[in-house]
């Protein structure tokens, strides 16, 4: 059964139509193999009517929520790794919310599966815990500049490795007098006071602000997290030492090492934040997920303490850019009442 975009185009295999506008935004061959690999097996699952929860045969363009639910439930009973896992769940998301934003589908299925995998990881009870008290003796442990602001960043917003990647200086809201470099920071952070602009905008490969970019945004939509006071004095005193850098887009975070002055990438967070980890004992390498502490930890970390601490997973959600429509929509309209004093109300100190 063929499908119609949004242009009118038919298309009779929308994995292959996927495939090649993968070409066309100029994804590797090796990375095209990898997604067609995934999305055909997928396609054999819902082929085969035995395996389908709803006892029929299904096609791409028809899978429900359930049948994507029952596709990761087999993976698992075939002693997949958890990682492995994750991937072909992350490749089957991303060809469903091409699919749908060029309006081939009317919806993406794996929205929800996504939102549950992410709580199963956040609650997974064999990960590493960490206090508040414990945190903050290990931040107060970090001195550099540029690595105590990616630190703090990614521990008091909760943002992806990319996204922190991807932060440019008019994405800042700060103090007045602070130095953001010669940019006007965005519109939409006017009178929201200390606050970061986290864009869903960016992808790798595309030019975003005058420069292409590396990385990826996750973000369902564009998000405005608040900065706290001690968030602000990290950001501040990061700047008043920022090297001059070779972006017309201005890069909040650039390196002080071997590439003076471009972009962070998430390599290089990576590497930072797993330096200072296994200098506390939080790393070590061959580990697995549940023993070290990386980049992504601190975003589990977030999500635990901050939902125990508000109450509010509503909240969390929106400030994880986890959310979309009428639910972002909310909160961002009723931004200062609910998100700003929310957070400040609730966020922990790690000063």
């Amino acid at each position: 059964m063929a499908v119609e975009t949004a242009d009118g185009e038919t298309v009779e295999d929308p994995v292959a139509y996927f495939l090649q506008d993968m070409t066309y935004h100029g994804r590797t061959e090796r990375t095209r193999e990898a997604y067609e690999r995934v999305l055909r097996r997928f396609e054999a699952f819902l082929a085969d009517a035995d395996a389908n929860p709803m006892g029929a045969e299904r096609r791409v363009e028809r899978a429900s929520h359930r049948d994507c639910m029952a596709w990761i439930h087999s993976l698992r009973g075939s002693d997949a790794a958890d990682s492995t896992v994750a991937t072909y769940a992350t490749y089957l998301h991303r060809f469903y919310a091409y699919m749908t934003q060029v309006g081939a589908f009317e919806g993406n299925p794996m929205t929800l599966v996504m939102e549950e995998m992410d709580e199963q990881i956040d609650a997974n009870p064999s990960r590493r815990e960490i206090s508040v008290p414990a945190m903050r003796e290990f931040l107060r442990g970090v001195h550099h500049p540029l690595d105590h602001a990616v630190l703090c960043t990614l521990l008091k917003t909760g943002m992806r490795v990319g996204e922190l990647c991807n932060l440019d200086c008019r994405d800042v809201s700060l103090a007045d007098g602070t130095p953001l470099g010669d940019v006007s920071k965005r519109a939409q952070l006017d009178g929201r006071g200390p606050s970061l602009y986290v864009s869903a905008e960016p992808s790798a490969g595309e030019t975003t602000n005058g420069e292409r970019r590396t990385a990826s945004n996750k973000r369902k939509r564009s998000t405005v997290v608040p900065v706290d006071g001690e968030l602000e004095i990290a950001l501040a005193r990061w700047l008043a030492v920022r090297p001059d850098v070779r972006s017309p887009a201005e890069p909040l975070f650039v390196s002080t090492s071997g590439s003076w002055g471009e972009r962070l990438t998430t390599d290089m967070v990576h590497h930072l934040v797993e330096r200072h980890a296994a200098e506390r004992g939080w790393h070590r390498a061959g580990g697995d997920a549940e023993e070290n502490v990386t980049p992504h930890y601190f975003r589990h970390f977030f999500t635990t303490h901050l939902r125990d601490r508000t109450g509010d997973r509503g909240i969390v959600k929106y400030l994880r850019g986890d959310v979309g429509g009428d639910i972002i929509d909310t909160y961002t309209h009723n931004w200062g009442d609910s998100v700003r004093e929310t957070y400040e109300r609730h966020i922990y100190s790690l000063l």
